[in-house]
């Protein structure tokens, strides 16, 4: 007998605020377990030395590629053009 182990995986753009008020744009797979990464001082070297507040925007991909294309052209935004897109989704 054959199994089919295929599972359908996301892939998520998230926006984190952080304690001095700026913004970070990242991927993941797995948003909760990124978050706690990011406040371990184990996400990115940009969320070490910002420390984030909380998630303020997400979006649900079903490809790698489609995530990585929103965050590369979300991070080239103007931090106005971020908020908007943030106030827009909440």
């Amino acid at each position: 007998m054959l199994y089919n182990f295929y599972v359908e995986k996301s892939f998520y753009v998230y926006i984190l605020l952080t304690e001095d008020n700026t913004l970070y744009c990242g991927y993941t797979d797995d948003i909760e377990r990124r978050f706690k990464l990011h406040c371990e001082g184990k996400g990115a070297k940009y969320t070490r030395s910002h420390k984030p507040v909380k998630i303020v925007y997400t979006k649900e991909f079903t490809t790698k590629i489609e995530a990585q294309k929103e965050e590369y052209r979300i991070k080239h935004l103007p931090k106005k053009e971020k908020l908007k897109l943030i106030n827009e989704n909440n």
